[in-house]
């Protein structure tokens, strides 16, 4: 290591700790706000009945975001963050939901046919009234949750875990329920429902 004769003792200090620290990396570049229309798609944004259909939201943080109505149908949420987002009425058909974090939401009255949510994260939310018709559920975790008149038909919820969750007159037929778990669910009025839990 090279002597430096500096007259500026801090100066001296200065380049001496520049010299000895590891260049750091580039930092990857921030994802810049995403702005559709006159909707920011941050948290809490209020984006009622917003056109995004086929749009890529993936990994964004939409926590808290009112979204009711929106049309989402093909959008991508892969691995978004929906933590008590509003999704009353939303159409989400064929939608990316896998891996998506929505612990909270409300999904009331949204058509999710084909929707795919395996591995999301769903617990202590509303899908009452929603039709998920043959909608991939596989490995999601609901516990919690309210699919109170929903329609699960042909729906795929292998591996799925409804834990304490309500099904009231909700419609299963025809769903895929290999190693599906329901403890402590609620299955009254429930046509295609598991009836050794």
């Amino acid at each position: 290591m090279p002597v430096f004769h500096l007259h500026s003792p801090a100066l001296g200090l200065a380049l001496g700790l520049a010299l000895l620290t590891p260049a750091r990396p580039a930092q990857a570049e921030a994802r810049a706000p995403l702005v559709i229309g006159s909707c920011g798609l941050w948290p809490h944004a209020r984006c009622q009945g917003v056109d995004l259909r086929h749009q890529d939201l993936s990994g964004l943080d939409l926590a808290g975001a009112d979204l009711r109505g929106a049309k989402l149908a093909r959008a991508n949420l892969t691995a978004a963050n929906l933590a008590g987002a509003l999704l009353d009425g939303a159409d989400l058909s064929g939608a990316r939901l896998n891996k998506v974090n929505a612990p909270g939401a409300s999904f009331r009255n949204a058509r999710m046919v084909g929707a795919d949510l395996e591995f999301a994260r769903i617990m202590r939310s509303d899908f009452s009234g929603a039709d998920l018709t043959a909608a991939n559920l596989e490995a999601s975790k609901a516990a919690f949750s309210w699919f109170v008149g929903a329609s699960l038909r042909d729906a795929n919820l292998q591996e799925a875990k409804f834990t304490t969750t309500n099904l009231q007159n909700a419609d299963l037929r025809g769903a895929l329920l290999r190693y599906t778990i329901f403890p402590d669910s609620t299955f009254e009025g429930c046509q295609g429902c598991p009836t050794d839990w």
